[in-house]
């Protein structure tokens, strides 16, 4: 594990970058040979638009960085947050605990909580809209956020940090696996029931997820999961579905055209609210 942090807690720009985009190919070329589902689509048009917001989510995170960076050496110096209270008062846990401890109290703060939040709060919810408009859910519609919620997300991420006391190595370990298993869990891959629900125990499974992406209520305010499952067990917010009745989307933005539309998705957040056509959804 030392030599895991040591890793992180210097990693270059260019691995990071390595990551993003090794998780993409990877998973797009999974999607390719078992798909969950075929979708009637060019790929590459449909891809073109969720990176477009996946380099706006970089750029923001690469300008706003050093902020995360500062918030954690001075937690870090002055033993503020609970990682540092754990390392006070058990001085002898194994690294590895306090690495997983560290990952899965960022995951419920800068991904779990965020998420809810963005579902529960209107002005929020409306820049997270962009990410639910997705009619073909793929691994590129992991990073398919509207600049204004790459913002949301970072703030909650840097209030995480500080609560959590997170020193540097654990904060790029969470983010790198956060990428991936957010790649991961969007992937339009064909798992075996069984399996995706043993992984689901654990860690957000592609199946889990999808129940999300569902386009009526009240699949879409379920599952807000990125990384570990647990929280959404603890706080109830867990849902299943059979894949194969999954609608992607959103039923307040039905328009495929409208969605595909990079100047109509960046305006969205800015649009008339639309409410739900459908609050309980028994489908």
């Amino acid at each position: 594990m030392d030599t895991i942090l040591t890793y992180f807690d210097s990693i270059p720009s260019s691995h990071r970058s390595a990551i993003l985009i090794g998780g993409i190919a990877f998973f797009w070329l999974i999607e390719y040979l078992i798909p969950l589902i075929r979708f009637n689509y060019k790929k590459i048009n449909h891809a073109g638009i969720n990176i477009f917001f996946t380099l706006t989510t970089i750029v923001i995170n690469f300008l706003l960085a050093f902020l995360l960076f500062e918030a954690s050496e001075w937690a870090v110096a002055n033993k503020f947050g609970i990682l540092q209270w754990i390392d006070l008062q058990f001085p002898t846990l194994s690294a590895w605990w306090y690495v997983l401890i560290g990952v899965a109290l960022l995951d419920f703060f800068g991904a779990w909580l965020a998420h809810y939040v963005e579902h529960r709060v209107p002005v929020l919810w409306r820049f997270h809209l962009v990410h639910h408009t997705d009619t073909h859910v793929d691994t590129t519609t992991a990073n398919r956020h509207h600049p204004g919620e790459s913002v949301i997300r970072f703030i909650f991420t840097l209030l995480g940090v500080v609560i959590v006391g997170t020193p540097v190595a654990i904060i790029m370990l969470y983010q790198s696996m956060s990428v991936v298993l957010s790649q991961f869990n969007h992937a339009n891959i064909a798992i075996p029931k069984v399996v995706d629900k043993w992984i689901s125990y654990v860690i957000v499974s592609p199946n889990m997820h999808k129940v999300h992406h569902h386009h009526t209520l009240p699949y879409t305010d379920t599952n807000y999961g990125n990384i570990f499952s647990i929280w959404d067990r603890i706080f109830q917010t867990f849902a299943t579905k059979d894949p194969e009745t999954l609608v992607y989307g959103v039923d307040t933005y039905p328009d495929a055209s409208e969605n595909a539309s990079l100047k109509s998705l960046l305006k969205i957040p800015f649009n008339k609210y639309r409410p739900p056509t459908t609050l309980n959804s028994d489908e």
